[in-house]
């Protein structure tokens, strides 16, 4: 069996390290720790760090019992270097919907055809994965802005995650074969209006083909940092129970997929054995702590030198930053 390397030593090991994502099954307790990661990296390291939440039931505002839904990107009071975001993809799906009207406006405008673009355009953006293309947008836009030296995302549930990292490469796909039908549609119009020296003339000034490649662009440069083996790293969070350590079992081959670096497994609300006699304990704490030992050894045979901490069941909810605090610190532990 392979041996673990801690949190931290994982970290030190890393020094380029910059943007780290946390999943999981729901419930397991990923804002926790993605809000503990977040304050290790900015007040133990000094790091100027931002934690952002990819999940559309955001609860950074619950874990810092600080609202900030909606109202950008704001420091944490009592920090000297974390800073704290909860995305609202609202304006970006506006936005969405109002180049996507403009895009069908032009193509049925291009091919002569009278119809109204409004049954197109709530098709095109009532979708599933239309809120993930936003969030992909609007995490890549934050990330493009080079504000602070490390990123951490809580992000959503497995499934809803499975989509918004799928959506580089949904993107790429779709787009490539967008581009190239609009590059096609417009040579074959230049060419029987007899203007073939114009042909790439109009395929530069074409503004909806311009729109094409400049997101194309932006989702490319997602694609790269998702998977810089240097910088990016994916973290597993699971409780000590049956269900969560299936969910990131399969979670972290589809991540694996994506060629998503993979940074380890943590493992939250352990119940810290050591404080509890179990001589003069009751029946069931005895129980809970043998179960529990029975589902850690699981851990470390299915995920053999990935496990990267424990953070202990704590004797309050965790939230507020005093509490944050404490996570950061099991999660400093060698």
């Amino acid at each position: 069996m392979s041996a673990n390397v801690s949190f931290s030593d994982y970290v030190a090991s890393n020094p380029n390290l910059k943007y780290l994502f946390f999943g999981g099954k729901g419930g397991v307790g990923k804002t926790v720790v993605a809000a503990g990661t977040a304050y290790y990296l900015a007040e133990k390291l000094g790091r100027k760090t931002l934690i952002s939440s990819t999940n559309p039931v955001h609860s950074l505002s619950s874990a810092f019992g600080k609202d900030i839904w909606g109202k950008g990107i704001q420091k944490i009071e009592g920090t000297k270097n974390l800073y704290a975001v909860e995305i609202d993809i609202s304006d970006t799906i506006e936005r969405y919907k109002n180049e996507i009207r403009e895009k069908i406006y032009t193509f049925l405008k291009y091919a002569d055809i009278p119809l109204d673009p409004e049954p197109f355009v709530d098709i095109a953006t009532t979708n599933p994965a239309f809120e993930e293309s936003a969030m992909f947008d609007d995490m890549v836009s934050l990330i493009l802005k080079g504000e602070f030296d490390a990123y951490v995302f809580d992000t959503a549930p497995v499934a809803h995650t499975y989509r918004l990292l799928g959506m580089s490469k949904v993107y790429d796909l779709w787009l490539h074969k967008m581009i190239k039908s609009r590059e096609e549609a417009l040579s074959l119009r230049v060419k029987l209006s007899f203007r073939k020296d114009k042909i790439m003339e109009e395929i530069k000034k074409d503004p909806l083909l311009a729109s094409l490649l400049a997101t194309r662009e932006k989702t490319e440069k997602g694609r790269m940092f998702l998977t810089d083996k240097k910088r990016t790293a994916f973290f597993f969070v699971t409780l000590p129970l049956s269900l969560p350590i299936a969910v990131i079992e399969r979670f972290i081959g589809w991540v694996q997929a994506f060629d998503i670096p993979t940074g380890g497994v943590i493992v939250n609300e352990v119940l810290p054995k050591e404080e509890f006699d179990l001589k003069n304990t009751s029946p069931y704490i005895v129980n809970k702590i043998r179960e529990q030992d029975g589902y850690l050894k699981i851990i470390h045979e299915k995920f053999p030198g990935m496990i990267r901490g424990y953070v202990p069941l704590f004797e309050t909810e965790v939230t507020g930053l005093k509490m944050i605090a404490r996570v950061a610190e099991a999660l400093a532990k060698e």
